[in-house]
């Protein structure tokens, strides 16, 4: 075989992969859309995975009229939706109403319609914007905001509007516990005029006071960061009272 045969047979297979590989991109970008309701299920099935864990970390409350100093944490949670931060001292700022600073906590029903809402990024991170509008009358929870990381199942953002205690935000970030779906860090935040206070708990005030309502119209936030999780290893009721 002469010299130019050798370079033609080269070209013509060449060519062929590249009409391949042209073809193989072409069927990738006509490939069929997740919805909204399978894409939340995908990422349900990541999080089912885990059935108990005991996470340790630091917790700051981000809330000027409140004494509360960082403090050492460890959460509870067993499936499917029992949760407990415990805390050396002090009381923890976590708002009721249907609402968690535990990311399970934001799929515990299929009881809702879920609605894709379009994408966006979050820093440099596509994210697709879906609503979840709960179907039953009795719950509290009048619409759930989430923005889903697609590529890796995991729910970067939540914004959820409640019927007693106003909208609450809930932001993740993902490290070494991403294939489990559990955050390194959670930023939880709310407003205060709408959150009520549980029954009979007094807080604390910077001028030494104690004062049974919070403060109108002021920002409040809790960060939790995890250092460590326990994941699968059981956890017992005495551990989450």
């Amino acid at each position: 075989m002469t010299l130019l045969h050798k370079k033609r047979n080269q070209l013509k297979i060449v060519s062929v992969m590249l009409v391949l590989t042209s073809f193989f991109l072409l069927l990738t970008s006509f490939r069929k859309e997740l919805t909204a309701d399978e894409l939340l299920k995908k990422v349900k099935a990541k999080m089912d995975k885990v059935n108990d864990y005991v996470a340790t970390g630091k917790m700051k409350t981000d809330v000027v009229f409140i004494k509360a100093p960082i403090a050492n944490i460890k959460s509870y949670y067993k499936k499917p939706n029992r949760f407990a931060i415990k805390r050396d001292g002090g009381v923890s700022l976590l708002p009721k109403g249907g609402v968690s600073v535990n990311v399970s906590s934001l799929l515990l029903t299929e009881d809702y319609t879920a609605i894709d809402a379009g994408k966006t990024t979050l820093g440099t991170t596509a994210v697709r914007i879906i609503k979840l509008l709960p179907l039953s009358e009795k719950s509290d929870v009048v619409l759930t905001t989430m923005y889903v990381d697609e590529a890796n199942l995991l729910i970067r953002k939540a914004s959820t509007t409640t019927k007693e205690n106003g909208t609450f935000d809930m932001e993740m970030q993902f490290g070494k516990y991403a294939e489990w779906g559990l955050p390194d860090k959670v930023l939880f935040s709310f407003n205060t005029k709408d959150y009520k206070l549980p029954k009979g708990i007094t807080l604390e005030y910077d001028d030494g006071s104690k004062k049974p309502e919070l403060p109108k119209n002021k920002k409040g936030k809790v960060e939790i960061t995890y250092s460590s999780y326990v994941i699968n290893k059981g956890v017992s009721d005495a551990m989450l009272k």
